[in-house]
């Protein structure tokens, strides 16, 4: 599938989905520790950098940015669908999202101080994967710090319904975590941690922390 073809239909599913997905995940981190956890440590991360502005990529509704506001980032989210971005602005006013694309990300380079994608790869096909790094890699100042979460898993599956019961065309990825590894380094980051989450459901997670090399 092209670059067009899947970046079209994933923003059409989400412009679609966008209030019933932000209605359904609102207070999802509050059942999440370990995501809360991480947040926090990535945070933490961000402020022994010496802080700065950090892109959430794939932001949706926007409630993980809001939440690294409540932790001191200067956050600021940028979703590949109008819809959602509209959501986000709704939602928590006073907070910037802008539309964007993680494939072109309209940032000038070494401009953040640190970067989340936050299960907002999952849509991503691996031939576009090393663009995706490559431009998180433009964007991040040297030593800044990288925090991904994914689906674990070795398959990918058409969705064609999504919240709500709305019509969505989106390809779902699921990646094993050495494979995610094996592509930061290839992108030129070092990367320092990973976590496994939720073992013995039937779609685990992972979420990894990497730092851009200088």
């Amino acid at each position: 599938m092209s670059d067009q073809g899947w970046l079209a239909d994933t923003r059409t599913s989400y412009d679609t989905v966008a209030v019933a997905y932000a209605d359904q995940l609102r207070d999802v981190l509050a059942g999440e520790p370990y995501l809360r956890g991480s947040l926090a440590l990535f945070a933490d991360m961000v402020h022994a950098t010496g802080g700065g502005p950090v892109a959430d990529v794939g932001c949706g509704p926007g409630q993980v940015t809001a939440h690294l506001r409540t932790l001191g980032v200067d956050a600021f989210g940028i979703d590949l669908s109008p819809a959602m971005v509209e959501v986000a602005r709704r939602d928590h006013p006073g907070v910037r999202f802008e539309v964007g694309s993680m494939t072109d990300l309209d940032l000038a380079d070494a401009s953040v101080a640190g970067l989340l994608a936050f299960w907002s790869l999952i849509h991503v096909p691996d031939d576009a994967i090393p663009t995706v790094f490559g431009q998180f890699w433009r964007v991040l100042r040297p030593g800044g710090p990288l925090l991904i979460g994914f689906h674990v898993g070795d398959e990918s599956r058409l969705k064609t319904q999504g919240y709500g019961g709305h019509p969505m065309k989106v390809h779902v990825h699921r990646r094993q975590p050495g494979q995610v590894v094996a592509r930061l380094r290839d992108a030129g980051f070092t990367v320092e941690a990973q976590l496994l989450l939720d073992l013995d459901q039937a779609v685990p997670g992972a979420v990894i922390f990497a730092r851009r090399q200088p």
